[in-house]
């Protein structure tokens, strides 16, 4: 019977601070390589992206690096949905013909931006067109696409028109999320003990 409270305490703790885990930005990480691509090929350009998704600001935040590409880069974006998680290809989802800002033309460099998904020049029109003709469907497919693991950061480049290099976006798991699972297991742990001295 001691144990009812105690589960009861920590499941009201759990309980009162979720609101506060959901309004933690998703964060997604791909790491880039030739060898990634549809058509893999064996480019020494090597990258890292980073794209954070605030589903109360209606934001996404993508930073990247890259270098050592054979050619002049020519754009950059993300490509959503495949038909399966972590391979083959997809149209383009985000802005095009290339992330706002990204440094073209060159094989290295850094980026960072933050999009507003509320409008739908965040999006490449046919994507827009694809998920409901609206900035609010294109962005549920992509973060859906994202959370599904099938969607992919790529950089295309004059050498390699279809993409140098590319890496599949996948989550990365928040410290609040890490912290409401080990909760959740000490609490299951708990019980178990009491049960079974």
């Amino acid at each position: 019977m001691r144990a009812r409270p105690m589960t009861l305490a920590i499941l009201a703790v759990l309980l009162l601070s979720a609101p506060a885990i959901y309004a933690v930005p998703i964060s997604f990480f791909a790491v880039l390589s030739g060898a990634a691509e549809v058509t893999p090929n064996s480019s020494p350009g090597t990258g890292t992206a980073l794209v954070m998704w605030d589903d109360v600001a209606h934001t996404l935040q993508v930073d990247a690096t890259f270098g050592g590409l054979l050619a002049p880069n020519t754009a950059a974006h993300i490509h959503c949905c495949t038909a399966v998680p972590l391979t083959g290809p997809a149209g383009v989802a985000t802005v095009t013909p290339t992330f706002t800002g990204f440094p073209s033309g060159t094989t290295s460099g850094t980026y960072s931006h933050l999009f507003d998904l509320t409008l739908t020049s965040s999006f490449n029109p046919v994507f827009v067109t694809a998920n409901g003709g609206t900035a609010a469907g294109a962005e549920a497919a992509l973060i859906l696409g994202m959370l599904d693991r099938k969607s992919y950061f790529n950089i295309h480049s004059e050498m390699f028109g279809g993409g140098e290099i590319r890496g599949f976006l996948v989550p990365v798991p928040e410290p609040a999320s890490l912290l409401l699972l080990g909760s959740g297991l000490a609490a299951a742990g708990l019980r178990l003990r009491r049960r079974h001295p």
